[in-house]
Protein backbone atom coordinates (compact mmCIF):
# COMPACT_ATOMS: atom_id res chain seq x y z
CA UNK A 1 0.00 0.00 0.00
CA UNK A 2 0.80 3.51 -0.29
CA UNK A 3 2.04 5.52 2.49
CA UNK A 4 0.15 8.42 2.86
CA UNK A 5 1.48 12.20 3.14
CA UNK A 6 2.56 13.13 5.89
CA UNK A 7 0.46 16.82 7.49
CA UNK A 8 1.22 18.83 10.39
CA UNK A 9 -1.41 21.20 11.96
CA UNK A 10 0.40 24.16 13.90
CA UNK A 11 -2.74 25.57 16.20
CA UNK A 12 -4.63 25.52 18.84
CA UNK A 13 -7.20 23.08 20.10
CA UNK A 14 -11.09 23.72 20.31
CA UNK A 15 -12.83 21.81 22.63
CA UNK A 16 -15.96 21.97 21.30
CA UNK A 17 -14.43 19.98 17.69
CA UNK A 18 -15.54 22.69 15.10
CA UNK A 19 -12.07 24.29 14.16
CA UNK A 20 -8.22 24.40 15.00
CA UNK A 21 -6.68 21.53 15.30
CA UNK A 22 -9.36 19.28 15.20
CA UNK A 23 -10.95 20.80 11.95
CA UNK A 24 -7.52 20.43 10.37
CA UNK A 25 -7.31 16.67 11.51
CA UNK A 26 -10.75 15.63 10.62
CA UNK A 27 -10.48 17.36 6.93
CA UNK A 28 -6.81 15.14 6.68
CA UNK A 29 -8.61 11.79 7.61
CA UNK A 30 -11.26 12.38 4.93
CA UNK A 31 -8.84 13.23 2.71
CA UNK A 32 -6.59 10.03 3.41
CA UNK A 33 -3.68 12.14 4.46
CA UNK A 34 -1.64 11.38 7.96
CA UNK A 35 -2.48 13.91 10.24
CA UNK A 36 -0.10 15.25 12.87
CA UNK A 37 -0.31 18.38 15.32
CA UNK A 38 1.95 20.59 17.56
CA UNK A 39 -0.79 22.32 20.09
CA UNK A 40 -0.16 26.33 20.64
CA UNK A 41 -3.19 26.76 22.84
CA UNK A 42 -5.72 24.95 24.54
CA UNK A 43 -9.40 26.27 24.73
CA UNK A 44 -12.34 26.20 26.77
CA UNK A 45 -14.96 26.76 23.46
CA UNK A 46 -18.31 26.02 22.14
CA UNK A 47 -20.57 27.39 19.65
CA UNK A 48 -21.28 30.64 21.21
CA UNK A 49 -18.14 31.55 22.73
CA UNK A 50 -14.82 30.96 24.10
CA UNK A 51 -14.40 30.63 27.50
CA UNK A 52 -10.65 30.31 28.47
CA UNK A 53 -7.18 29.89 26.95
CA UNK A 54 -4.29 28.08 28.34
CA UNK A 55 -0.96 28.91 26.36
CA UNK A 56 1.47 26.51 25.90
CA UNK A 57 4.89 27.11 26.75
CA UNK A 58 7.83 28.22 23.56
CA UNK A 59 9.70 25.18 25.43
CA UNK A 60 7.17 23.27 25.16
CA UNK A 61 5.87 24.40 21.33
CA UNK A 62 9.64 23.53 20.51
CA UNK A 63 9.64 20.67 21.77
CA UNK A 64 6.41 19.30 19.91
CA UNK A 65 7.72 20.52 16.55
CA UNK A 66 11.02 18.65 17.13
CA UNK A 67 9.40 16.30 17.65
CA UNK A 68 7.23 15.62 14.87
CA UNK A 69 9.78 17.05 12.11
CA UNK A 70 13.00 15.20 13.48
CA UNK A 71 11.50 11.82 12.96
CA UNK A 72 8.45 11.60 11.11
CA UNK A 73 8.56 15.04 9.17
CA UNK A 74 5.77 16.49 7.25
CA UNK A 75 5.44 16.72 3.63
CA UNK A 76 3.00 19.70 4.13
CA UNK A 77 2.38 22.15 7.46
CA UNK A 78 -0.49 24.46 7.74
CA UNK A 79 -0.47 27.06 10.57
CA UNK A 80 -3.47 28.66 12.22
CA UNK A 81 -3.90 30.08 16.21
CA UNK A 82 -0.44 31.37 17.03
CA UNK A 83 -1.24 34.25 18.88
CA UNK A 84 1.83 34.70 21.05
CA UNK A 85 5.20 36.55 19.62
CA UNK A 86 7.77 34.02 20.87
CA UNK A 87 5.82 31.27 19.21
CA UNK A 88 5.88 33.14 15.94
CA UNK A 89 9.55 33.43 16.39
CA UNK A 90 9.92 29.80 17.43
CA UNK A 91 7.77 28.22 14.70
CA UNK A 92 9.52 30.32 12.06
CA UNK A 93 12.76 29.08 12.97
CA UNK A 94 12.07 25.35 12.88
CA UNK A 95 10.20 25.51 9.66
CA UNK A 96 13.62 27.06 8.32
CA UNK A 97 15.35 24.66 9.96
CA UNK A 98 13.31 21.76 8.47
CA UNK A 99 12.09 22.90 5.21
CA UNK A 100 8.67 21.09 4.40
CA UNK A 101 7.90 21.31 0.71
CA UNK A 102 4.71 23.48 1.26
CA UNK A 103 4.01 26.03 4.07
CA UNK A 104 0.53 27.41 4.53
CA UNK A 105 -0.29 30.48 6.49
CA UNK A 106 -3.50 30.80 7.86
CA UNK A 107 -3.33 34.11 9.86
CA UNK A 108 -5.52 33.71 12.72
CA UNK A 109 -6.00 37.19 14.11
CA UNK A 110 -9.98 37.85 14.31
CA UNK A 111 -12.43 36.14 16.60
CA UNK A 112 -15.57 34.76 14.50
CA UNK A 113 -17.28 37.96 15.12
CA UNK A 114 -14.01 39.61 13.45
CA UNK A 115 -12.66 41.12 16.30
CA UNK A 116 -9.00 41.52 16.62
CA UNK A 117 -7.56 38.87 19.75
CA UNK A 118 -4.26 39.81 19.43
CA UNK A 119 -1.70 43.14 19.99
CA UNK A 120 -0.63 44.89 17.11
CA UNK A 121 3.01 43.33 17.43
CA UNK A 122 1.84 39.70 16.40
CA UNK A 123 0.64 41.29 12.93
CA UNK A 124 3.94 42.60 12.42
CA UNK A 125 6.03 39.23 13.39
CA UNK A 126 3.35 37.70 10.80
CA UNK A 127 4.59 39.92 8.23
CA UNK A 128 8.34 39.40 9.42
CA UNK A 129 8.48 35.96 10.26
CA UNK A 130 5.97 33.73 8.65
CA UNK A 131 4.69 35.02 5.56
CA UNK A 132 8.29 35.45 4.04
CA UNK A 133 8.01 31.17 4.62
CA UNK A 134 4.73 30.63 2.67
CA UNK A 135 3.89 29.29 -0.57
CA UNK A 136 0.60 30.60 0.27
CA UNK A 137 -1.44 32.71 3.00
CA UNK A 138 -5.25 32.69 3.15
CA UNK A 139 -6.65 35.36 5.34
CA UNK A 140 -10.08 36.08 5.20
CA UNK A 141 -11.18 40.35 4.38
CA UNK A 142 -10.73 41.36 8.08
CA UNK A 143 -7.38 39.72 8.63
CA UNK A 144 -6.15 40.94 5.30
CA UNK A 145 -7.30 44.74 6.36
CA UNK A 146 -5.27 44.43 9.68
CA UNK A 147 -2.44 42.42 8.35
CA UNK A 148 -2.07 45.49 5.97
CA UNK A 149 -3.43 48.48 8.68
CA UNK A 150 -5.69 49.77 5.91
CA UNK A 151 -9.60 50.14 5.92
CA UNK A 152 -12.19 47.36 4.84
CA UNK A 153 -11.71 45.88 2.14
CA UNK A 154 -14.90 46.13 0.35
CA UNK A 155 -14.32 45.76 -3.66
CA UNK A 156 -12.28 44.12 -6.19
CA UNK A 157 -9.90 46.75 -6.36
CA UNK A 158 -8.99 46.48 -3.18
CA UNK A 159 -8.69 42.67 -2.86
CA UNK A 160 -6.47 43.25 -5.39
CA UNK A 161 -4.41 46.34 -3.93
CA UNK A 162 -4.12 43.89 -0.91
CA UNK A 163 -2.78 41.05 -2.51
CA UNK A 164 -0.09 42.27 -4.66
CA UNK A 165 0.98 44.03 -1.48
CA UNK A 166 1.02 40.38 0.52
CA UNK A 167 2.78 38.92 -2.29
CA UNK A 168 5.76 41.90 -2.05
CA UNK A 169 5.87 41.12 1.42
CA UNK A 170 6.97 37.15 0.66
CA UNK A 171 4.00 35.04 0.62
CA UNK A 172 4.68 32.76 -2.78
CA UNK A 173 0.81 32.99 -3.78
CA UNK A 174 -2.16 34.90 -1.61
CA UNK A 175 -6.07 33.91 -1.07
CA UNK A 176 -8.47 36.60 -0.26
CA UNK A 177 -11.38 34.78 1.35
CA UNK A 178 -15.09 35.20 1.72
CA UNK A 179 -15.75 38.37 -0.76
CA UNK A 180 -19.65 38.53 -1.06
CA UNK A 181 -20.11 38.95 -4.35
CA UNK A 182 -24.48 39.33 -5.45
CA UNK A 183 -24.95 35.61 -4.42
CA UNK A 184 -21.96 34.23 -4.66
CA UNK A 185 -19.23 34.02 -1.74
CA UNK A 186 -15.50 34.88 -3.98
CA UNK A 187 -12.41 33.84 -2.60
CA UNK A 188 -9.51 35.43 -5.21
CA UNK A 189 -6.41 34.07 -5.81
CA UNK A 190 -2.89 36.10 -6.41
CA UNK A 191 0.08 34.13 -7.64
CA UNK A 192 2.03 36.77 -8.82
CA UNK A 193 1.03 36.70 -12.09
CA UNK A 194 -2.62 36.65 -12.58
CA UNK A 195 -5.55 36.83 -10.29
CA UNK A 196 -7.82 33.47 -10.22
CA UNK A 197 -11.63 34.04 -8.78
CA UNK A 198 -13.03 31.02 -6.94
CA UNK A 199 -16.94 31.26 -6.93
CA UNK A 200 -19.41 29.30 -4.84
CA UNK A 201 -23.28 29.84 -4.08
CA UNK A 202 -23.78 31.50 -0.57
CA UNK A 203 -25.11 29.15 1.84
CA UNK A 204 -27.61 30.28 4.35
CA UNK A 205 -26.44 28.72 7.47
CA UNK A 206 -24.60 29.55 10.87
CA UNK A 207 -23.00 26.15 10.43
CA UNK A 208 -20.07 27.70 9.38
CA UNK A 209 -17.54 27.47 12.41
CA UNK A 210 -13.86 26.09 11.23
CA UNK A 211 -14.50 26.62 7.55
CA UNK A 212 -11.43 29.03 6.98
CA UNK A 213 -9.08 25.66 8.74
CA UNK A 214 -10.90 23.17 6.72
CA UNK A 215 -10.21 25.38 3.52
CA UNK A 216 -6.48 25.72 4.80
CA UNK A 217 -6.03 22.08 6.00
CA UNK A 218 -7.58 20.96 2.23
CA UNK A 219 -5.31 23.11 -0.02
CA UNK A 220 -2.33 22.19 2.17
CA UNK A 221 -2.98 18.50 1.95
CA UNK A 222 -3.95 19.00 -1.79
CA UNK A 223 -0.82 20.72 -2.10
CA UNK A 224 0.74 17.76 -0.40
CA UNK A 225 -0.35 15.11 -2.99
CA UNK A 226 1.31 17.04 -5.72
CA UNK A 227 -1.51 19.43 -7.37
CA UNK A 228 -0.50 22.63 -7.84
CA UNK A 229 -1.95 26.05 -6.37
CA UNK A 230 -4.86 26.90 -8.45
CA UNK A 231 -5.98 23.16 -8.58
CA UNK A 232 -5.59 22.72 -4.47
CA UNK A 233 -7.86 26.24 -3.82
CA UNK A 234 -10.54 24.97 -6.82
CA UNK A 235 -10.69 21.47 -4.76
CA UNK A 236 -10.34 22.48 -1.68
CA UNK A 237 -13.23 25.15 -1.70
CA UNK A 238 -15.31 22.45 -3.22
CA UNK A 239 -14.66 20.43 -0.20
CA UNK A 240 -15.47 22.86 2.17
CA UNK A 241 -18.71 24.29 0.35
CA UNK A 242 -19.73 20.66 -0.05
CA UNK A 243 -19.38 20.23 3.60
CA UNK A 244 -20.93 23.55 4.57
CA UNK A 245 -24.10 22.36 2.91
CA UNK A 246 -24.60 19.26 4.37
CA UNK A 247 -24.46 20.76 7.81
CA UNK A 248 -26.67 23.71 6.61
CA UNK A 249 -29.41 22.17 8.81
CA UNK A 250 -27.63 21.23 12.05
CA UNK A 251 -28.55 22.31 15.64
CA UNK A 252 -25.72 20.75 17.47
CA UNK A 253 -25.51 23.41 19.51
CA UNK A 254 -27.46 26.82 20.04
CA UNK A 255 -24.80 29.15 17.77
CA UNK A 256 -22.26 28.64 15.21
CA UNK A 257 -21.90 24.85 14.06
CA UNK A 258 -19.54 22.82 12.47
CA UNK A 259 -19.23 21.82 9.04
CA UNK A 260 -19.95 17.84 7.75
CA UNK A 261 -16.84 16.31 6.99
CA UNK A 262 -16.78 12.84 6.83
CA UNK A 263 -19.66 11.95 4.57
CA UNK A 264 -16.69 13.81 1.99
CA UNK A 265 -15.22 11.13 0.09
Amino acid sequence: MNEPVKLLSIGGSDSGGAAGIQADLKTWAVLGGYGMSVLTAVTAQNSLTVQDITWMTPRFVQAQLEAVLSDYGAVAVKTGFLGRTELIISVSALLQKYKPAHIVIDPVLVNHRGQTMFPDVVRQLYLAYLLPLADLVTPNLVETAILLQTSSIDSYARIRQAAIRLREIGAKNVLIKGFQDGTDRVDVLFNGNEFIDFRQPHVKTQNTHGSGDTLSAAICAFLAMGEGVETAVALAQQFTHRAIQQAASWQLGRGHGPLSLFSEK
